[in-house]
């Protein structure tokens, strides 16, 4: 089956795919972050593992801007316009070109909290919405603003989804859940509800890069055809099973991004592929939990790959 249509088979209800799907993600060298040469690495990776998707990473965070100090300082956040955009643009229209025939093409985005925190730092984003939230929501709409044309436009240049990145509900971030409830959690849906009118194939990716997770309630109700979350919840663990039936979704996952994936040799990845690919749901992807570590050997990614589509259903 064309991996279009094996990806497409994981989100209708009416037939599963053929194979079991698989997709891992990495930043590559600096060198290979702009213009055609990111094209063209992105393609490479995508032929040598077998990946059933192409994944563009995003290279182009806010800047810092050392002038927000102070929750007041946050209506000094500048809106950019597409030309900020232009080299993340460039690489998506030229892989949407290159690889929509073959493959679905999702672009990474991060979500409006975690472009404030590029922009302040993570902490003082923190502190800031803890104590005067009202103050940082100017920040957090013009931000909305700016990547709401980078949505678009991606859109129209003919991307099939995002994988949406979304940050700020994790444990002990904020005492008060009002904050993540009115300060985080609307700016991420005006963007994703964006995606969803328009895209065929989105993912929700909660990613648990800065802090832990003891509840992913808050994010059920985000739309995306599947997601990609941390298993480990709290003091509970999760299976990609139990995952799927939370979100009432395919789940992507299974494989931890610094274990065996970074460390291991190919076979010690196919012998830990094959573990996750005995209890999985039905509709699943194999993957990791976020992306990987950039030195991991694209290899071991291969390994995980294969030995996802040869898993007999």
């Amino acid at each position: 089956m064309h991996k279009r249509d094996v990806m497409f088979s994981l989100i209708d209800r009416h037939q599963l795919p053929p194979i079991v799907p698989a997709a891992f993600f990495l930043h590559f060298d600096p060198a290979f972050r702009v213009g055609q040469a990111a094209v063209d690495k992105h393609l490479e990776y995508f032929r040598y593992t077998g990946m059933d998707f192409v994944k563009i990473q995003y290279e182009k965070p806010f800047p810092p801007i050392p002038a927000i100090r102070a929750p007041e300082d946050w209506v000094k956040m500048p809106r950019y316009g597409l030309d900020f955009y232009a080299e993340p643009l460039a690489v998506v229209e030229g892989l949407v070109q290159a690889a929509k025939r073959d493959a679905v093409v999702v672009v990474t985005l991060y979500s409006p909290f975690m472009s404030a925190g590029h922009t302040a730092g993570d902490a003082v984003l923190t502190d800031h919405l803890r104590r005067d939230p009202e103050k940082v929501r100017r920040g957090m709409e013009i931000i909305t603003d700016s990547l709401l044309l980078f949505v678009r436009e991606c859109i129209r240049l003919g991307v099939d989804g995002f994988y949406h990145s979304t940050q700020g509900g994790e444990a002990g971030r904020f005492a008060d859940p009002d904050i993540f409830a009115q300060y985080v959690k609307p700016y991420d849906l005006i963007l994703m509800e964006e995606a969803a009118r328009a895209c065929p194939f989105n993912i929700l990716h909660v990613c648990d890069y800065q802090r832990d997770y003891d509840d992913l309630t808050p994010f059920l109700d985000y739309p995306g055809h599947v997601v990609n979350c941390p298993l480990k919840v709290g003091s509970q663990t999760l299976t990609p099973a139990e995952a799927a039936r939370l979100f009432r979704r395919p789940y992507m996952g299974g494989l931890e991004r610094t274990g065996v994936l970074a460390t291991g040799t190919p076979t010690q990845v196919r012998e830990a592929a094959e573990a996750v690919l005995r209890a999985a749901p039905e509709r699943f992807v194999l993957a990791a939990d976020c992306t990987v570590p950039g030195d991991t050997p694209w290899e071991n990614l291969k390994a995980a790959v294969d030995a996802a589509h040869a898993w007999a259903r």
